[in-house]
């Protein structure tokens, strides 16, 4: 084999130096007596240079816009099955049995856990859940209750007429304690032989399936808990459920009265299963941590914020909605205290407040002069209320507080919820401006709160949010039957005549009698003063603009009818082929 001499491999490579030199130098120069040297002409030729450019950015978006629209045309975007929804609420979890759901965040764990015997439909009405049929005698004063087939609880135990049987048995039982006592007073439950509930009623109620909106225990896991221990059950910390969801887990968070509970499908649910495998609901301490975790991303929506603290809310993905709900707000004036058992100091309350100064700084809640919506019924003559005059109302109590020797302190208390505390501080200023002398309390909305405060009515004034449903029935709230510690009776209000309209009202299905009977009630309720109505509430959901809540076109009676359609939430969208 040859070999190259090094004199000639050198030479070979100082050739192919000088070409790839003469080579680079030739672009340069074609380069800049192409391009470099006539940039000076474009000026003459910018109208053409522009118009195509135009032609061609044009041709660019039709091929983009001819391409959206062609997978439009066979493809469509919709909410799919997965995915885990992250919802943020303020107020402790001290138990999951829903007998004592308290708190905000109770009460929709209660809601995403548990079905009950009737609900809250789209519509706003009363509707089925557990019972497949409600039906009353024509005195309305029997109702019969026929469960669905085949309900399950979540271990897999059936739902039976022994659980509904048990559930009532424990929520009358004066050693529980519960929230859902009024709604059964005087109501016996017993089954018949062809296997229907049968539940007796002391007197007509025509809107008794509302009451039934209560959710049921299981009695095979429960029967042999004294009423007074339930609380305290393992249950309250790892129930079995009925409703979409399942307990799955509870984590503690950062502050002791911070928790996470961790739900997932309960496929033993009796109706379709929901398209997120699971939900998580956490309970923040105070507005601050929750509105931190909301601008982070951390939670997807949350029903635990004001209206009006939308200006906070920093994170551009999150949407407001804003829905009404049947609640209102009241000063309940506790008729049997010293100082408002006097009617004239009940009447100067009514006649000094300056409601437009109460109401200001609500934001978009709506001003509320009666205990009565126009959305439950049509009243067509509403009594007058007196005409704002603080000069005339310091004057009564003036005299009254001269009478006394040593003038009482008004014991004012509200709850740690909402607007309340702030609206509490504003009563209590024009309360003082009247001339009383007056001690706020806000407590928190706890169970020590119902069985300290609200029971005994330890107080003068409560300043209060009550539900007042899709039905209108104001007995619970005004009839003297229920001003006890068992009843709602807040303002402890007593007269024999308004409570014979309520009953009489109660007791008809014709919505013209009822609302000439409500419309009497009314002119008594102006007249005695039990109770200042301020405002109907509404609730502000903060959602993430990416998943699917509840729908705006659902009528809300609770914050918890949200979750009326949660089996149609999603936080999974995909683009899907039409089918032809």
């Amino acid at each position: 084999m040859k070999k190259t001499s090094p004199k000639k491999t050198n030479s070979l490579k100082k050739r192919l130096k000088r070409l790839s030199q003469e080579q680079a130098e030739t672009s340069k120069n074609r380069i800049r007596r192409k391009f470099i040297d006539r940039l000076p002409h474009i000026r003459q030729v910018r109208l053409l240079v522009v118009e195509w450019a135009m032609i061609v950015i044009a041709i660019i978006m039709l091929s983009i816009t001819q391409s959206f629209r062609y997978t439009e045309s066979y493809a469509t975007s919709s909410w799919d099955e997965g995915g885990t929804y992250i919802e943020g609420s303020i107020g402790a979890i001290n138990s999951l049995n829903p007998l004592f759901a308290n708190t905000a965040s109770e009460q929709t764990l209660s809601r995403l856990m548990f079905s009950t015997l009737t609900t809250v439909d789209y519509s706003g009405h009363v509707g089925l859940d557990l019972a497949k049929s409600i039906q009353s005698n024509e005195t309305g004063d029997s109702w019969t209750v026929w469960l669905r087939d085949n309900l399950k609880w979540s271990d897999g135990e059936p739902i039976t007429n022994a659980d509904v049987l048990y559930t009532i048995k424990t929520i009358k039982s004066p050693d529980s304690n519960n929230i859902y006592a009024s709604n059964l007073s005087g109501v016996e439950v017993s089954e018949d032989d062809s296997g229907a509930l049968i539940f007796n009623l002391p007197a007509s109620y025509a809107s008794f399936a509302s009451a039934l909106n209560i959710p049921i225990l299981p009695e095979h896991i429960l029967r042999d808990v004294p009423a007074d221990l339930l609380l305290e059950n393992n249950f309250s910390s790892s129930p079995v459920t009925s409703g979409p969801f399942k307990y799955n887990a509870t984590q503690s968070g950062e502050n002791a009265d911070e928790k996470t509970v961790y739900l997932t499908e309960n496929t033993n649910y009796y109706k379709d299963l929901p398209l997120l495998d699971g939900f998580i609901v956490h309970a923040y301490s105070d507005k601050g941590r929750l509105l931190s975790a909301l601008n982070s991303g951390e939670i997807m929506g949350t029903a635990s914020l004001l209206p009006t603290d939308d200006g906070e809310v920093t994170n551009p993905q999150i949407n407001k909605k804003l829905t009404s709900i049947s609640s209102g707000v009241f000063a309940f004036l506790n008729n049997d205290s010293h100082i408002f058992s006097n009617k004239s100091l009940r009447k100067a309350i009514q006649q000094g407040l300056d409601m437009r100064s109460l109401r200001a700084p609500l934001g978009d809640e709506i001003g509320l002069d009666y205990p009565l919506l126009e959305s439950q019924i049509s009243i067509n003559n509403y009594p007058a209320l007196p005409e704002y005059d603080p000069d005339a109302a310091r004057s009564t109590i003036s005299s009254w507080t001269e009478k006394s020797e040593i003038p009482e302190t008004v014991k004012l208390v509200t709850v740690n919820t909402g607007y309340l505390p702030a609206l509490g501080e504003n009563l209590k200023y024009q309360l003082e401006q009247l001339g009383f002398t007056v001690n706020l309390s806000v407590v928190e909305p706890t169970q020590d709160f119902l069985i300290t405060t609200l029971r005994p009515r330890d107080y003068d004034i409560l300043l209060f949010e009550i539900e007042l449903g899709s039905d209108p029935d104001l007995f619970a709230y005004y009839h003297s039957s229920q001003a006890s510690g068992s009843g709602l009776n807040l303002s402890n209000y007593k007269n024999t005549l308004a409570s014979d309209l309520l009953l009489a009202a109660r007791s008809t299905v014709d919505q013209g009698v009822r609302a000439t009977k409500y419309e009497s009630f009314l002119k008594y309720w102006v007249d005695d003063a039990p109770a200042i109505a301020i405002y109907q509430v509404n609730m502000a959901y903060f959602v993430n603009q990416n998943v699917k809540s509840f729908s705006e076109d659902s009528r809300l009676v609770t914050p918890t009818d949200r979750f009326t359609d949660v089996l149609h939430w999603s936080t999974v969208k995909s683009v899907k082929n039409r089918t032809p």
